[in-house]
Parts: structure tokens; C-alpha cells; sequence
């Protein structure tokens, strides 16, 4: 949910979509979305435009009531914000009817299945679907929180065609499905009152990411719909007592995150407590419920902390600075007296801090660690911290005792990805969940007092002896600038195929931009290297999170083509390898990496053999024309604005749609009728200019699926093309390897 976790979870669910266990996004980040089973089911704030910094603030702002309110105070507000007229709430339009699919040409080979429109895809032999089979039928489990009462754990996981929320009772106890939606649950949070045996959830509709906020009766089983039913809702977020909830809605004019309060018993009665103007969120109720966290997002590189007063209606910024700084999680201290947060305030890194009210000051609790604190929780009896860092792409746990101000490693955990930190009601159990290149996401505790890991859940993985999965190498290859006088090298992460080369070559390009790769369970992955002979490499070129915040701007505005030169930069690294064949090098990727493999394929086309996108940006100007109205100035602040004219000449001379003629290899392209980042037009004006210029395209489109594929045949059906068409395009004609 909030920056940090999102950018590495980012990473785990752009894998997972091309994976075909699929994905999420992030605030909003052109990264394919996933399914509540996975990670990056988190959904974190959005990214409204770059402020000014403003004059620090003598007194609180005045937050007026619902029936005149103003906008908040953003940063880019000095003083105090000037009246505006009142807003009439609207529920808007959001829910629109999908588009259309443009009709083909004669000559394009079209079928529909079910809810998937195929163009030009030969249908797919037994001998794939049959090989497939097992690695299409492993499964993970996503950690929601602790059960009702503080009993057991509520996890997400998928058993039929969607991921739903299930109850285990004790570790390796049998999974009790409590919901049965066909789609996905994305976010859910359980009512801290122990006595109250309910918990709040979100879904949408066919990818539209217009989350909905339902309540759930574990007794009964009974759920209702709590929101309005059209407009985008999330980050929910009970009160301390468990009486009411917060979270942000689009719903008054379908572009600003608007913070409400509202109940269970009486959702008609939701008040507005923050008009915003931008993307805002709650984070974290005070020990009194009478004040709360909020962040307000502008972009990978600058958000804003701030205390509104429920009370006396105030807002008030925390760690006024000068400098743009970028916040992840925050949390009250038990005391109410300080603020925990990550932030990557003098430095490159986001380091764990705490901030004094009343001092004005704040402490590096971990200024030791020169890497990203990715995810942190707080006991619930004020005395424990645990947190995680990104140390090169390995999630290294730590706990911090508040009293000794000291933290120590926790030893002896599998090596991999951790997080979702929960600590249970008592504060003498850690819940969180590990995944790693040889087994699947899984629920696990570690007892405080003796740091010992129990695992609660033990996801199926098709019966596939993962001990013969392939963990990757990490690597780093040079590209063509330097850093700091030096020659600047890209970090990328190398799985390698048994046996002797030289082995074909499938680059995989993560979403975002702001995200990272990091090494995780990816079932489809390991068919590509046992089954297939493919070596893989997946890059974190510039502009990825969890290499310092220099790192995440090298591609920014004019600079985004500089990622694209660190691709062709691996190219010539490819070449230089005895063990790898130059010759048959593919490029896949989905969203923001979609976008990358459309760039490699204009730039790159004598050096591929083939490329393969998934939800991809086509042309930068009709994205950002197009995207839903509550992310477009998120994302401007990444890819700059197309309304200014020297920007929008430049981001037509780069968008891969304007070059459709320099792409004269085979294209694989995928995407969701209902896709609000990016819409599907942008793949369809992409399949229409190839094929203008003659190129071949294969296209499946799915009519029930946004960004990314969720729903098991779905995806099951698009994995099995991408082997098919990888046989035919990357390997040699006579399919050997």
C-alpha cells in the first residue's frame, strides 16, 4: 500500500502476470495488475503533479467541514490555502460501457473463446497445454492479517478461477474458503475489536479497478457492498476501536482522492473529513483515534506527510523540510507522542526514522543500512518494531526493541522475498509471508521470544520437484555512461538453463517504472529454463526503485530513452557470453515494460527475433490523453505533460506507434477490454500500425480482464500462446535447444 513495499511488490506481480500467475500495480504505476493471491495485491496511494516546496507553516491549517470544505493544504500551497467554493459531492460516470475492438482486416485469422478475442494465434497443440499443465497448477497465498478475535490468519489465495479469501485456523490447517466472487479480492483488513468478528474487503469488476468496499461476518458469512458502487475506493483502514474505518474515494469528482470516515452499520452516513486535490490516503489512526496520518503522493521521488486533527479540524505537515523528500509507511507511536516513517530525507535510501511532535526532530533509526527499509510494522504494544530492507534484491528481516533503540538480524530465514509484516494482537508473534526462487509465496510466524518460524500454509506447486528450479545470479553489466567518473553498470539477475550452451536468450523488462525485479517464484520462468533451454535475464535498468533515489530519476522525462539504451547495452553483454546465443535474444515485458519491449523492438529489431508485450504504452501522448482521470497527473509527473508543446513533440518522436515500420520481427501483444491505465487502444493502434506496415502480430484480447490477466483460463490460455509462439520465433525451426 504505500511506496516502498509497493515499488518491490511492483516487481513481484509484473512477473507474475507474465508468469501467468499474474499481477497488481502500484499508486497507480504502468505495472500489469495481479490478483489478490499475490503480493502486489496491495494497492498503494496515486501521483498527482510536482509541487513547489512551500513556506514552513507557523500554526495548523483549518480543515473545514464537509459543508464548506477547501482543499487540503498541498505542498505547493505556502500559508494557509485560500477559501474555495463548496463542491457538490457526484457520483461519477466511472463505470463506463468498455470500447469496442477495432474490426481486423479480412486477412487476420480472428476467434473468439469465451471472453477472448484471438487474432492471427495458431491454435495451440496438446503437446504445449500438456507440458504446461503442472506449471500452470501451482499456487501462493497472500498474508491479510490475523483472524477474528486474534485467532488464526486470513490469507487470499486461489483455488478455482480468481484468488479468494480463505481462514486457517492453526499452521497447516486445511484453508476455509470464506468468499466466492468471480472476481478477484484485492484489499482486506480484519476489525482490530476482537470481540467484533468482521472484516472490510475490496473488489472490482472485470480489471476496472473501481474498488468497491464490502463488509464481511465471519459468523454469518453474510458481506455487503459499502460504497457507491461506481467510483474507485481503498487503503481501508480501521479506527483503533474498531467503530469506524477510513479510506480515500474518487467518488466526488473522479479524479481527487478524497479521505472519508464511514461505519458498517451505517454506511450511508460516510463523511468527507479531507476535500483533496491530488491523490491522498490514510495511513494510520492515533492511539486516541482522535488525529490521523495521511500521505499525499506526488510521485516516486516526492510525497507528503501530514496530522489531521479529527477534532479541530486541522492539518498539519510532519517533518516540514525543504528538501523533496519521499515518504513510505508511517505509524503512530504507542505513546502518541512521535511518529515512525521511512523516508529518503538526506540520503538516497528510505531509512526507518522517528519523528518527535513536539521536538520537531527526527532520528535515523537505521542510517547503518545503505539500502531501502521496503516494509516496517509496528507492535501493537508500542515496544517492538520489524522491518525489511531491499539489500540488492534480497529481503533481509530485522526486529528493532524501541527501549534498547537497537535492532538485530533475524538468522537463518529462507533467502528470497519477505513481507506483509503483521504482528499478531498479543505482540509475541511476526506473521508475514516468504517467497523465494524455489517455493511459492507461503504464510509463515516467528515467535519473539525464541525467533523460531513456524509455516502455516503449504501451497500446492503442481507436483513439480521445485528443488530442480533454478535460482538466478545476480549480475551487472556495464552500459554506455558512467556514474560518478566510472563506467556505470546496470544490476540485473541471470537464470541460467542446465546443460551447455549456447542457450537462447529471453529478456524480461519489469513495469513501472519505478519498480525493481527481484527473485521470486515464477512457475513459467522455470518451464522457459527446464523445459525449454531459455536462458533468462531480467534487468533493472535506470529508473528502477531499490538502487537509490539518483538511480529512479535517470529516466525521467527527456532521459526515457536512456533505459532503452541499457537493453542494447545487454545486447552487446549477450554477445560477449560463450554460453549464450546473440542470435536468438527475445524481449518481454508488461505495462511500463511493455512499453520497453515496443522501444527494444524499434530500436533493436536486427538484434531480436521476437518480442512479446503485455498492457503496454504505444504512444505517450494518446496514454496520457486517455488514462483514467484520477491518475493522469500522476503520471505526467513520470512521463512528463503532453499539454506542454515541446514535451508533447518529444514524447510523439519516441512512442514506439510512430516507428511501426522499424519493428520487422514477430510481435506477441496482450491486454484487458477494460483496462483504466492503460487503455486498450493502446495496444490496438499498436497490432493496426504493425501489420500497416506488413509486420506480424500475434493478439489475444480478454473482454472480462483490465491491466493484466487474473482470471486462471485466462492467463493459462496466454502462457501457453507465449511457449507456442517462443517455439516457433526463438527457438530454431526445427524446435531444438
Amino acid at each position: 500500500m504505500f511506496r516502498t513495499i509497493i515499488a518491490v511488490m511492483i516487481a513481484i506481480m509484473a512477473l507474475l502476470w507474465i508468469s501467468g500467475h499474474i499481477p497488481v500495480g502500484k499508486m497507480d504505476q504502468e505495472t500489469p495488475s495481479t490478483p489478490a493471491e499475490q503480493p502486489a495485491e496491495q494497492q498503494p496511494p496515486t501521483e498527482p503533479t510536482s509541487p513547489t516546496q512551500p513556506s514552513p507553516p507557523t500554526e495548523p491549517t483549518q480543515v473545514q467541514t464537509p459543508s464548506e470544505q477547501i482543499a487540503p493544504k498541498t505542498p505547493a500551497e505556502p500559508e494557509t490555502p485560500p477559501s474555495v467554493p463548496p463542491q457538490p459531492v457526484q457520483t461519477p460516470s466511472t463505470q463506463v460501457t468498455p470500447p469496442t475492438p477495432q474490426t481486423p482486416s479480412s486477412n487476420v485469422a480472428r476467434v473468439e473463446k469465451g471472453n477472448l478475442v484471438i487474432e492471427d494465434i495458431p491454435e495451440i497443440p496438446r503437446s504445449v497445454t500438456e507440458r504446461m499443465n503442472q506449471y500452470q497448477n501451482t499456487r501462493s497465498a497472500a498474508l491479510q492479517g490475523w483472524g477474528p478475535g486474534g485467532a488464526g490468519l486470513v490469507i487470499t489465495t486461489r483455488f478455482a478461477e480468481t484468488a479468494q479469501l480463505h481462514y486457517v485456523a492453526e499452521p497447516g490447517g486445511a484453508r476455509r474458503q470464506l468468499t466466492f466472487f468471480n472476481e478477484p479480492i484485492n484489499q482486506s483488513a480484519v476489525n482490530p475489536d476482537l470481540n467484533k468478528h468482521e472484516m472490510l474487503f475490496t473488489k472490482d469488476v472485470g480489471g476496472g479497478e473501481f474498488y468497491q468496499i464490502f463488509s464481511f461476518h465471519f459468523d454469518t458469512g453474510e458481506y455487503k457492498m459499502l460504497t457507491d458502487g461506481s467510483s474507485r475506493n481503498g487503503s481501508i483502514l480501521w479506527s483503533r476501536k474498531g467503530d469506524e474505518f477510513a479510506y480515500y474515494s474518487t467518488k466526488r469528482d473522479g479524479a481527487d482522492w478524497d479521505i472519508y470516515i464511514s461505519s458498517t452499520e451505517k454506511p450511508e452516513n460516510a463523511r468527507m473529513i479531507l476535500e483533496a486535490n491530488g491523490a491522498w490516503e490514510p495511513l494510520d489512526w492515533s492511539p486516541d483515534d482522535q488525529k490521523m496520518l495521511v500521505l499525499n503522493y506526488i510521485s516516486a521521488n516526492e510525497s507528503y506527510l501530514d496530522v489531521l486533527d479529527l477534532v479541530a479540524n486541522t492539518i498539519t505537515p510532519v517533518n516540514y523540510s525543504d528538501q523533496t523528500i519521499s515518504y513510505g509507511s508511517a505509524f503512530w507511536s504507542s505513546d502518541g507522542k512521535g511518529i515512525y516513517f521511512t523516508s529518503d530525507e538526506n540520503g538516497e535510501f528510505q531509512h526507518l526514522r522517528y519523528y518527535d511532535l513536539a521536538m520537531g526532530t527526527q532520528m535515523d533509526l537505521t542510517g547503518d543500512i545503505t539500502w531501502d527499509v521496503s516494509e516496517f510494522a509496528l507492535s501493537p504494544d508500542g515496544k517492538s518494531l520489524s522491518f525489511v530492507a531491499n539489500e540488492d534484491g534480497i529481503s533481509k528481516l530485522y526486529l528493532y526493541n524501541i527501549a534498547d533503540a537497537a535492532y538485530e538480524p533475524v538468522k537463518n530465514l529462507p533467502i528470497g522475498q519477505i513481507y506483509t509484516l503483521t504482528f499478531s494482537p498479543s505482540s509475541e508473534e511476526l506473521a508475514m509471508v516468504i517467497n523465494t526462487p524455489q517455493t511459492p509465496g507461503d504464510v509463515y510466524t516467528l515467535n519473539l521470544s525464541d525467533q523460531s518460524l513456524t509455516r502455516w500454509t503449504f501451497s500446492e506447486v503442481g507436483g513439480l520437484n521445485t528443488e530442480k528450479f533454478i535460482s538466478p545470479t545476480l549480475i551487472h553489466y556495464p552500459t554506455f555512461d558512467k556514474a560518478r567518473k566510472e563506467q556505470r553498470e546496470i544490476p540485473a539477475f541471470y537464470y541460467k538453463p542446465r546443460g551447455d550452451g549456447p542457450f537462447p536468450v529471453l529478456i524480461y523488462i519489469h513495469g513501472g517504472p519505478e519498480s525493481q525485479f527481484v527473485p521470486t517464484f515464477i512457475a513459467t520462468f522455470q518451464y522457459y529454463l527446464n523445459e525449454m533451454g531459455i536462458a533468462v535475464i531480467a534487468p533493472n535498468v535506470r529508473g528502477s526503485s531499490g538502487y537509490g533515489k539518483s538511480y529512479l530519476k535517470l529516466d525521467n522525462g527527456n532521459l526515457r530513452e536512456d533505459s532503452v539504451k541499457d537493453i542494447g547495452a545487454l545486447l552487446d553483454w549477450i554477445a560477449q557470453q560463450p554460453d549464450l546465443d546473440a542470435s536468438r535474444v527475445a524481449v518481454i515485458g508488461g505495462s511500463y515494460g511493455g512499453y520497453m519491449v515496443l522501444a527494444c523492438m524499434t530500436h533493436y529489431s536486427d538484434r531480436l527475433k521476437a518480442g512479446i508485450e503485455q498492457v503496454g504504452i504505444s504512444n505517450f501522448v494518446t496514454f496520457l490523453e486517455s488514462t483514467e482521470d484520477y491518475r493522469k497527473d500522476l503520471r505526467r509527473a513520470e512521463y512528463g505533460d503532453e499539454r506542454d508543446p515541446e514535451m508533447r513533440k518529444f514524447l510523439e518522436e519516441i512512442s514506439p506507434a510512430n516507428h511501426a515500420d522499424l519493428i520487422t520481427k514477430p510481435m506477441f501483444i496482450a491486454q484487458g477490454l477494460n483496462d483504466p491505465r492503460v487503455p486498450v487502444h493502446e495496444s490496438e493502434q499498436m497490432v493496426a500500425a504493425i501489420r500497416t506496415h506488413g509486420g506480424e502480430v500475434w493478439y489475444v484480447m480478454a473482454k472480462d480482464e483490465g491491466h493484466g490477466f487474473v482470471k486462471k483460463a485466462n492467463r493459462d490460455y496466454y502462457s501457453n500462446a507465449v511457449v507456442l509462439f517462443m517455439e516457433k520465433y526463438l527457438l530454431d525451426s526445427a524446435g531444438n535447444h
